[in-house]
């Protein structure tokens, strides 16, 4: 005798189930995902992200969103990645964000396989991504992924303390250490003792 099949959720009877609970989900395609927190360093990185974009962005038509704006990925997933940004027009009664440019997502012990493995394939399936930015949050580093073409192959590389991200798609560059600010890694702190 074979298991049961379960039938996959569609995005409405997702986001309908999502609206009535506590804490934050994710939806694979298939079902909720819970979105777990960080640890402090990771809201730390979170909050000098949004300050660097959100400051660099002001007045040049393009909008940096937090956790809480949902990206349409592969099928029917829908992912709310750390942070993104837009330069499309806006509906503020919109489930999802049209035409998102670059995505950032901050590590955690939790996340890194989805965020290293199934959202690289997830993110470079939106046409309009051209950079997807993971933030180790263990250590100063970022892994970059750009494309120049909706169905390029993304094109990969490592930043650290004394690089800088920068990011012509939205015309702004940040020092990679700006991301990090005020965060105290334990290597750093046992070096210190």
């Amino acid at each position: 005798m074979s298991a049961p099949q379960h039938r996959s959720w569609t995005q409405d009877e997702f986001f309908t189930w999502a609206a009535s609970r506590e804490g934050r989900y994710e939806f694979d395609g298939f079902g909720p995902v819970a979105m777990t927190g960080g640890t402090i360093g990771h809201a730390i990185i979170m909050q000098n992200l949004h300050a660097a974009l959100r400051d660099r962005l002001r007045g040049s038509g393009c909008r940096p969103l937090g956790r809480d704006a949902g990206v349409a990925t592969i099928g029917t997933a829908i992912r709310y990645p750390d942070a993104l940004v837009t330069c499309a027009k806006l509906d503020s009664e919109a489930l999802t964000v049209p035409g998102v440019v670059v995505v950032f997502e901050v590590l955690s012990t939790s996340t890194s396989r989805t965020d290293r493995i199934i959202k690289v394939r997830e993110y470079a399936a939106v046409a309009s991504v051209r950079r997807y930015v993971i933030l180790e949050s263990t250590s100063v580093g970022l892994t970059v992924l750009e494309r120049d073409w909706p169905h390029e192959a993304w094109r990969a590389t490592t930043l650290t303390t004394d690089n800088i991200l920068r990011m012509p798609e939205i015309d702004i560059e940040v020092p990679v250490a700006e991301f990090y600010d005020g965060v105290n890694f334990p290597d750093e702190i046992a070096a210190a003792s």
